[in-house]
């Protein structure tokens, strides 16, 4: 993924207008027909799926077992809370330190593989995790899920908020998000990022300028989960809750979907675009009929086959559209004079 030369906005406009909508949504989510959850729930897999594409759409490291990621960040912050503190800065903050050390120790294993290879034990140790959590009953609750994770007031010791409504919750998470959302974006236009992007496009070129290249696997993919781990507690506040289907190859399926149907592989806000047609595709065609993954379904073939670049390469296409209209007109006419 190349990157545009010069240096990037703090605020880009895409980035201002995402965290507008959002915070509008109670405004005219309800008189729209939906619900004020469904903005929360978008929020929290566009999170999840923003990390992802800086490791797929950045970095260029297919990982289908991403979905262990976002569960055992769930998992650790309602165990955290029942077992160790029920503090809502502890527990978010182990729940990314926790999915990031896991995820640190996966990429030990894997870093040194690409391609195939990389992508196998990916889905390997994601089933491993899947495993521990629904055969070991006495701590994660077995396939009944860990239950009774409670809404935790956010205590800033001057002032505390209650977030046992799904409203305040949602404002709580729309903070997160939009920190979450600033750092990625700095870190992809950072020496870092562009570092990912190098080995996206050729790994062994990267080595060869002097880059190590293991170690910058291993970073995205670390970084890349730690973003799934708040994701997953984010879920797990929402849920109050946390379940073994989160972490199966399903859920670590429609990440992917999500990214490449957006067009997370040539713009940044593809994974934002992605995870919203998602999960509005989920209800709107839910409401229909039960088989709206069979629908959703033909429409991802339908854009991997002839549109692969997803939602935002085509608006990519049709914004540079007309610059090519007018640049060929004036070439042509040059030509005639």
């Amino acid at each position: 993924m190349q990157l545009a030369s010069g240096r990037a906005p703090l605020f880009p406009l895409p980035m201002l207008l995402a965290v507008a909508v959002f915070l509008s949504t109670p405004l005219w989510i309800t008189q729209a027909g939906l619900y004020q959850y469904l903005a929360l729930e978008i929020m929290i897999w566009v999170l999840f799926a923003m990390g992802y594409n800086l490791l797929l759409g950045f970095t260029g490291l297919p990982s289908f077992g991403h979905g262990a990621f976002f569960g055992i960040g769930a998992y650790a912050f309602g165990l955290l809370q029942h077992k160790i503190w029920p503090n809502l800065w502890f527990d978010l903050v182990g729940a990314v330190v926790v999915t990031a050390v896991l995820g640190g120790l996966v990429a030990l294993f894997i870093s040194h593989r690409r391609g195939i290879y990389y992508s196998l034990l990916t889905i390997a140790f994601g089933q491993v995790f899947w495993f521990i959590a629904n055969k070991w009953s006495s701590v994660t609750g077995g396939e009944d899920g860990l239950l009774s994770i409670k809404r935790l007031p956010a205590d800033l010791g001057f002032v505390s908020f209650d977030l046992a409504s799904n409203n305040a919750l949602f404002f709580f998470c729309l903070i997160l998000f939009a920190l979450v959302l600033v750092g990625l974006w700095r870190l992809i236009h950072s020496p870092l990022g562009r570092i990912f992007s190098a080995i996206k496009q050729n790994e062994t070129r990267a080595s060869f300028v002097g880059y190590n290249v293991w170690l910058y696997k291993w970073l995205a993919f670390t970084i890349s989960t730690a973003v799934a781990g708040l994701a997953g507690a984010m879920f797990a506040m929402a849920q109050q809750s946390a379940y073994p289907n989160v972490m199966s190859l399903q859920t670590s399926g429609f990440v992917v979907m999500m990214v490449l149907i957006g067009g997370g592989l040539v713009s940044f806000w593809g994974a934002l675009i992605g995870a919203t047609f998602f999960i509005l595709a989920r209800d709107l065609l839910g409401a229909y009929t039960e088989t709206w993954l069979l629908w959703y379904g033909l429409v991802f073939m339908v854009m991997v086959l002839f549109k692969p670049e997803g939602i935002a390469g085509a608006w990519q296409a049709w914004r540079n559209r007309p610059r090519k209209t007018v640049a060929t007109s004036a070439a042509a006419t040059g030509g005639a004079l």
